[in-house]
């Protein structure tokens, strides 16, 4: 039997050995198909240890233990628990902790009046984020379970000493021997044993729309082609349209191309844009409190002896140099921009990918369905000579109309057009008398009608090699360039004009287009013994093309996502001549093509280096395109995959974006992030338009909340060095940044500028720390002059005079950061060339007037405020003006250098 461990590890270090990238076609069952494919059917058996009788009892039993159960196998994920407390481990939520034991120090530990409030918040707050991280995470591993609940089926399988007998597909092994007929679903990947007319539908591996023939021959190249491109092979998961055959099992459960694509989606996802933007945050935020709140204490400690006071301080000052309302704000305007989209067609399944949609700067996304219509239909149907003819098109329909075989989608696609055309109505008055049906070898049919003269009309419909050599003459058009089959000449079918044909049919497939010819013959009244014999010394009548055409809306969507800074590369499992068709209808530049079978003889820094200039990736596997995806996001692109097949599933679930259609398959929809309701890109930029405005308010917060607060320090640690007091009370603080915090809330809610929109928006920590270094410190500067007021002006200079200076700063500070929302909302002059949205306004306004009303209040004694006199706020007014025009001055020079704002 075969050693299947020993022989899988030995592959894969041999290939490891040779620098190749590991992929499901360098593994040992991959090259287990490639044997069977190149092998006559002897050398399958001896691999197999099988024979054309199939396999006895003890062998199949024997074989179960080996191999297992032929189910798609997939790693046991771990157990909910596990899971539910790994979503607790990443530094977002390490934020949250800190602040719940420190406010478990301040609120209810030291303090003899215990109060529990800010405890419950905070950790509401972190079981939240942990909840959503835990259930995506648990949903993602339920994935797995969908696809295999796909492959629940029968076979009918052979065995020594055995009837023919269905069995659960459960029960197969390799080396088993299966028929197969039309409609049935491939059971395991198999080696076509005999066929008759097979055709098989590998839609949901390749993206293809049409069936693909498959034949019993051996092909000695196999080893060098992908598995998918072989024609003596059947996968797991695909499924029989037409004709019969006899198989080999190959491989089973685990082994199978289906059962790699399993594998591939359990597990943990991959790290996304957004997942690394929140965590390179909150290690910045957790650098500076590392930093800010020892240097404060020891400030404290130093100079004013009260080492218990300088302690509680420096936990203030760690509370207000975190904003905690970061995780609010976050899923608020996530929860926001998911009500916004679904509105647009846009269904958001996880609230992370809204901020991702925003950044991406490259989309991939499959050709079929998404650029095309996804169906098959009659686009050109020309003369000889190439002009568009309605006559051919007349004898097409003749054909497909009156033939009793099953219809495929050609046949379809030309009876759907005719539709269209009344003038065609007239074939009805034809009778068919016999027909000469289709098979695989001659790759033509005909049907022979009858006349009203009682004549008989051959026509025939197939391949153009295949049909024209059996073409002697063509109808020749005459000057008009339109058939009229009574009166047209009948010309010979010299070498000149055969050339003509040729080179019109290379035409159209360069074009994209699937070609036929049809072909006609008449016969005087005869008995109806017609056969292939009959199909000689025909008369062409010209060719007819098909196509999966491009949307209407896939080329002003194309230009739409362009101008918002996307660039799109396709990645298909169908060929490059048809998707460079595509691709050139719609407006995607066609740069450089890719093939599979290329990327399989690439490592990844051969693909890296040359994936960028890359616009067309043709004939990929599905791991082909993950491997796509994780180089384009290796460099550093925030990659979105958009596409609906099996064959999908992978790589929608390895971008920073998963975008799929509500048509999809359930696996697709399951590991997608985003489900359009409708398959079209221009929902798509919706999305991306959502997605940007979203993160633009995230980040204004965070910029908005970290400089002020970083500038607040500054004024903490020179207030501590040079004052005899505090310069503002730990509950204070905390008051403080409540206020700031709530009049936050409406931030979900603001407009970004049109210029903001334009370009894919990422995190970036270094961006942030830049913001908060040269923004963050303009507020010291008046929180001095602040002081300078308060300390000559108003005599507040000794302690028993804190609680006024306490007051004036308090004030000065909540109404200076609450302004500052304005200033720094926007690249603009706030209020002059740029107003913020009303919800906006009016939180940022109540905020201000509680700030101001508050010393005024019954409550101002229990935070230690007193009432401020009115000469005090002239010179308030004066500090705020001048605090927001520095600012402006600053914004606009910031811009300047650095060519970044929000």
């Amino acid at each position: 039997m075969l050693k299947r461990g020993k022989l899988n590890n030995a592959l894969k270090s041999i290939g490891k050995a040779n620098g190749q990238h590991t992929s499901e076609f360098d593994n040992a069952s991959a090259l287990r198909i490639k044997e069977a494919a190149a092998g006559n059917m002897a050398a399958v058996f001896f691999m197999l240890e099988s024979n054309k009788n199939g396999l006895s009892a003890a062998g199949v039993k024997e074989r179960l233990t080996i191999y297992g159960l032929n189910e798609v196998a997939h790693e046991k994920a771990p157990k909910w628990y596990v899971q539910f407390f790994e979503a607790f481990l990443n530094p977002f939520i390490g934020v949250l902790l800190a602040l719940s034991i420190i406010s478990l120090i301040t609120d209810v530990i030291i303090p003899a009046d215990k109060d529990y409030t800010t405890v419950l918040v905070i950790s509401t707050m972190v079981i939240l984020s942990a909840m959503l991280r835990f259930v995506q995470e648990f949903r993602s591993n339920q994935a797995a379970e969908k696809l295999k609940s796909m492959v629940k089926t029968t076979a009918t399988v052979l065995r020594a000493d055995e009837e023919k007998q269905e069995i659960d597909i459960k029960k197969l092994v390799p080396g088993d021997i299966i028929q197969l007929s039309a409609g049935d679903m491939i059971p395991a990947d198999v080696r076509i044993m005999q066929s008759k007319d097979l055709f098989v539908s590998q839609a949901i591996l390749t993206g293809e729309a049409l069936p693909v023939e498959k034949t019993e021959a051996p092909n000695p190249k196999a080893t060098e082609r992908s598995p998918l491109e072989l024609d003596n092979v059947c996968f797991m998961g695909t499924n029989v349209v037409s004709g019969t055959a006899l198989a080999i099992v190959v491989n089973t459960g685990a082994d199978t191309y289906f059962g790699s694509l399993s594998k591939s989606l359990v597990g943990k996802r991959a790290e996304t844009s957004f997942d690394k933007g929140v965590n390179s945050v909150s290690w910045l935020l957790i650098k500076f409190m590392l930093v800010m709140v020892p240097l404060v204490f020891l400030i404290n400690g130093l100079t004013k002896h009260d080492w218990l006071e300088a302690l509680l301080f420096g936990i203030s000052i760690a509370v207000g140099l975190t904003p905690e309302m970061l995780p609010m704000i976050v899923t608020a305007n996530l929860a926001k921009g998911a009500v916004n989209m679904s509105k647009r067609k846009v269904v958001v399944k996880r609230l992370n990918a809204i901020q991702n949609i925003g950044a991406m700067d490259i989309l991939c996304t499959d050709k079929t369905g998404t650029l095309t219509m996804d169906k098959i239909v009659l686009e050109r149907h020309l003369n000889v000579f190439g002009f568009e003819d309605n006559e051919v098109m007349k004898w097409a329909y003749l054909n497909s109309y009156h033939q009793t075989g099953l219809k495929n989608l050609l046949d379809v696609a030309v009876l759907e057009h005719v539709e269209l055309h009344d003038c065609l109505k007239e074939g009805e008055a034809y009778k068919k008398v016999d027909e000469i049906p289709f098979d695989f070898q001659r790759r033509r049919m005909s049907v022979i009608l009858e006349e009203n003269n009682h004549k008989h009309l051959l026509i025939c419909k197939g391949a153009v090699e295949e049909v024209l050599d059996l073409c002697t003459y063509a109808f020749d058009p005459g000057e008009d360039n339109e058939l009229q089959i009574k009166s047209d000449a009948i010309i010979p079918m010299d070498e000149k004009m055969r050339e003509t044909i040729l080179k019109t049919s290379r035409k159209l497939n360069e074009e994209g287009l699937r070609v036929l010819l049809v072909a006609i013959k008449q016969y005087d009244e005869r008995p109806l013994t017609y056969s292939k014999a009959d199909e000689c010394n025909m008369i062409l009548t010209g060719f007819v093309g098909f196509l999966d055409p491009a949307k209407p809306s896939a080329k002003s969507a194309i230009e739409a996502l362009h101008r918002l800074g996307i660039s799109i590369k396709v990645l298909t499992g169908d060929n490059e001549v048809v998707t460079k068709k595509i691709c050139r209808d719609v407006g995607i530049p066609v740069t450089n093509i890719l093939l599979g079978k290329d990327i399989e003889g690439m490592d990844d820094d051969e693909l890296s280096a040359c994936i960028d200039n890359v616009s067309i990736l043709a004939k990929l596997s599905p791991l082909q395109k993950s491997r796509v995806v994780k180089l384009l996001q290796a460099k550093g692109h925030t990659v979105g995959f958009m596409g609906d097949g099996i064959n999908d599933a992978a790589a929608l679930r390895d971008a920073d974006v998963g975008i799929s259609v509500d048509t999809a398959v359930d696996i697709a929809k399951e590991s997608a992030d985003i489900i359009l309701l409708e398959k079209d890109l221009m929902v798509l930029r919706k999305g991306v338009i959502y997605g940007r405005r979203t993160f633009g308010n995230i980040i204004k917060y965070i910029k908005m909340t970290a400089s002020s607060n970083f500038g607040n320090m500054f004024s903490m640690l020179g207030a501590s060095a040079l004052l005899p007091f505090l310069p503002m009370l730990p509950i204070q603080i905390l008051i403080n940044n409540l206020l700031y915090d709530i009049s936050q809330i409406s931030i979900p809610w603001d407009v970004m500028d049109e210029d903001y929109i334009v370009t894919p928006r990422k995190w970036d920590a270094g961006g942030i720390s830049k913001f908060m270094l040269y923004i963050g410190p303009i507020s010291s500067i008046f929180d001095y002059a602040t002081f300078a007021v308060l300390w000559f002006v108003f005599k507040a200079n000794s302690p028993a005079h804190q609680n006024f200076f306490q007051t004036g700063w308090f004030i000065e500070s909540l109404l200076s950061q609450t302004l500052i929302v304005h200033m720094i909302r926007t690249r603009k002059i706030p209020f002059i060339q740029s107003w913020a949205s009303a919800p906006v306004v009016a939180l940022t306004s109540f905020i201000m007037v509680v700030g101001i009303a508050l010393p005024f209040t019954p409550v101002a004694h229990a935070f230690k405020l007193v009432p401020m006199p009115l000469s005090f706020f002239p010179w308030l007014f004066g500090i705020l003006f001048s605090y927001c025009l520095l600012t402006q001055l600053i914004k606009n020079w910031f811009i300047r250098k650095f060519s970044q704002w929000l």
